[in-house]
């Protein structure tokens, strides 16, 4: 099959957990080649995501090298059988690779946790809150970059109204309540709208206030999402050169830890809706 121009990061994933799973087995790529009848060559491009990998290839290999996990294996290949573009490949020509990737993370995810400092999360900003953000980037986007950047993010939100929608826990420091981006009735608008978000069942926000003090990676932002197993859970950070992508196993369960003990710091629900009431008056 050709190979792929730009594999997803789904798709890098898919092939790295499939070198993995041979790897766990003490099973090198050569003598993996020659007992499946095929070539290094080939199984080194599925596993590097250049090439793509049917389910039923999936499931052979899997039972190949012993994999005794059948929930994972079932996971693999359901990622294997995926044909047809998402909504976000009709961005491609316009975004960056991680933006677009960050998109199809959220959609296949079954459960999502982040922690979001200094902004509000972008699946819960508002167009005039998110447009604001965007207009502090440098450098400065031009203003179809700008309405490109601005429909993906409002596109993005489409995945809370979903009938199988991800169950969602947002942690949000005082910080990123306080911060000011636009004018105050659009922070005044974006503060209404995350209370009126909070009150979706699939959708939990807990605020971080500044009395509590510091506590594990307060200088970054952090999006955890769970996976139909847990060895396909990713952990998405934001870098100054854009979205980075987690996945290796001590990694995943640090940061597990992290928003463990991040969100042993943070007001319940209740107590975090009074809070955010509180500040849209004082806007």
């Amino acid at each position: 099959m050709p190979p792929r121009k730009a594999p997803t990061a789904r798709q890098r994933r898919l092939g790295s957990e499939l070198r993995k799973i041979r790897e766990h087995a003490g099973i090198s790529l050569t003598d993996a080649a020659a007992q499946l009848s095929t070539d290094r060559t080939t199984m080194s491009s599925i596993e590097s995501g250049r090439f793509g990998v049917s389910s039923e290839r999936v499931r052979t290999w899997a039972g190949h090298y012993g994999c005794p996990d059948a929930d994972y294996v079932d996971a693999l290949a359901a990622i294997a059988e995926e044909r047809g573009r998402g909504w976000w490949d009709e961005y491609r020509d316009d975004l960056s690779a991680g933006a677009l990737d960050l998109a199809e993370l959220e959609h296949h995810a079954v459960a999502i946790r982040a922690v979001q400092i200094m902004h509000m999360p972008g699946l819960l900003q508002t167009e005039d809150y998110a447009r604001a953000v965007f207009e502090e980037a440098v450098p400065a986007l031009r203003p179809i970059d700008l309405r490109r950047r601005l429909s993906h993010r409002m596109r993005r939100r489409d995945v809370l109204d979903r009938a199988d929608a991800p169950a969602f826990t947002f942690l949000i420091h005082e910080a990123a309540l306080r911060m000011r981006f636009g004018n105050r009735r659009i922070t005044a608008n974006q503060l209404d709208y995350l209370l009126k978000q909070s009150e979706r069942d699939n959708v939990t926000v807990r605020v971080i206030a500044f009395e509590v003090g510091g506590f594990p990676n307060a200088g970054s932002s952090t999006l955890y999402a769970h996976g139909p197993v847990p060895q396909l859970d990713t952990v998405q950070t934001d870098t100054p050169t854009g979205p980075a992508f987690l996945d290796a196993e001590t990694r995943l369960a640090n940061y597990r830890a992290v928003l463990d003990r991040t969100e042993e710091r943070a007001y319940d629900p209740e107590r975090s809706r009074d809070v955010i009431r509180e500040m849209a008056q004082q806007v």
